[in-house]
């Protein structure tokens, strides 16, 4: 998907969820606030797959997320990955299914943030998911 595809669906989609009110409060580019909190630890900082909890994975390859489209014959691999990031795909990596699995962080953390206001959780946890796919995809070798 082309990096301005990408960013259109980003604003559009919090525009119409709602949530619009989480990128207007961000400083800076959000995708790579949800990395630097959720995956640089394992990934690392520049997604290379060597971050400081990289030792203690139940497998030491943590991937690097850098050559997603070139090791998937030039094509970024949006949907697969969605799925990795909300929980519904499994990853050796990762371990146990309970973790981690950030749609249904991200839900928990919905709650939170809206307290009283009526919402929609679902497009609250799409929002930030295409966030970071976007800095993911930003991430990628040419």
């Amino acid at each position: 998907m082309k990096r301005s595809l990408m960013k259109a669906a980003v604003v559009g989609l919090s525009m119409l969820c709602g949530s619009g009110m989480v990128l207007a409060q961000s400083k800076g580019d959000f995708g790579k606030r949800e990395f630097d909190s959720n995956c640089a630890a394992c990934h690392g900082s520049k997604g290379r797959g060597d971050g400081p909890y990289n030792p203690f994975l139940m497998q030491r390859t943590s991937s690097d997320l850098t050559v997603l489209t070139k090791n998937n014959n030039g094509v970024f691999p949006y949907e697969r990955l969605y799925q990795v990031i909300d929980g519904r795909q499994a990853v050796a990596q990762h371990g146990p299914r309970d973790m981690p699995i950030w749609g249904a962080d991200y839900l928990a953390q919905a709650a939170g943030y809206y307290m009283d206001v009526p919402y929609d959780p679902e497009w609250y946890v799409r929002m930030r998911i295409i966030a970071l796919l976007d800095y993911i995809n930003r991430m990628q070798v040419k």
